[in-house]
């Protein structure tokens, strides 16, 4: 199933193109670390020719606790993406979380993001579309694949085409998430570039005051997700996970990061060459 392509910076999602890369830790926490994961994974993925997008949200709205770390503060978290951009010149994927930050953000981020919960929220759809920047629409935990049209319509109705869907789980009961992996083709159907967020997917949601997670499951994830087909694998990564200052739980080591591409990538490709001859 053949999708649009979306160029982000030098990057290309979709099209039939093998999949792009969205990774990088959770949140800023430190221009030291946001070099030093951007530096690392933009290694890897020339080394298995993956384009890349480096993902951080420059502050987090969204916290179980009021107590839980939010950011650095706008404008220093902001200045390190671009600091990285700058240097190292990969595109920049960063979260909004309301209509008054999208303008701001884009000044930086070549991606705006609308996190899970807010994927329904109009005025934020719209005024992410209205910078003219690519917009990545996570599918709300409680929404149904086929209604994420009406959230690329959104962004659609501001003029704006670069539109990306993601799929990161479903609630199902309290404090779990599943996948169900009919989401992809059905998004894919829409004809936008569809990502798999195998990190977010693997939590478990507002447990205890923090969001925890099952780590183990983020590599089956993400090649189940390449067999069925998808056009870019959304992946949280950190060196130290246990001590991130924002989903601890769910974030894939750094060091794991290579041998899960790696793997990904050659399901990619045979699932890839069968699109081709459908």
């Amino acid at each position: 199933m053949k999708t649009e392509k979306i160029v982000v910076g030098s990057v290309e999602i979709g099209g039939g193109a093998p999949i792009a890369l969205i990774a990088g830790p959770c949140v800023v926490e430190s221009e030291s670390l946001a070099f030093e994961t951007a530096r690392a994974i933009k290694a890897i993925a020339e080394k298995l020719d993956l384009p890349f997008v480096y993902k951080s949200s420059y502050k987090k709205a969204n916290r179980t606790s009021a107590d839980s770390f939010a950011g650095l503060g706008d404008d220093e978290a902001l200045a390190i993406l671009a600091a990285v951009k700058a240097e190292l010149g990969v595109p920049i994927l960063t979260d909004v979380h309301g209509a008054a930050e999208a303008e701001r953000a884009a000044e930086v981020a070549d991606v705006l993001q609308i996190p899970a919960f807010l994927s329904r929220q109009t005025e934020l759809l719209q005024a992410a579309g209205e910078t003219g920047k690519a917009v990545n629409v996570k599918k709300g935990q409680f929404m149904a694949p086929e209604d994420m049209r009406h959230a690329i319509d959104k962004v659609r109705a501001a003029g704006n085409e670069r539109v990306l869907v993601t799929e990161r789980g479903a609630s199902f009961g309290y404090h779990n998430l599943v996948v169900d992996f009919r989401s992809l083709p059905t998004m894919r159907a829409f004809g936008k570039p569809t990502v798999m967020d195998a990190t977010h997917a693997v939590q478990i949601p507002s447990k205890g005051g923090a969001s925890g997670g099952t780590r183990d499951h983020i590599a089956p994830l993400a090649f189940a997700a390449c067999a069925v087909g998808v056009d870019a694998l959304f992946l949280e990564t950190h060196p130290d996970p246990t001590n991130a200052l924002s989903d601890a739980g769910s974030q894939l080591p750094l060091d794991e990061l290579e041998a899960l591409l790696r793997h990904a990538r050659k399901i990619d490709d045979i699932t890839k060459e069968r699109e081709r001859r459908i």
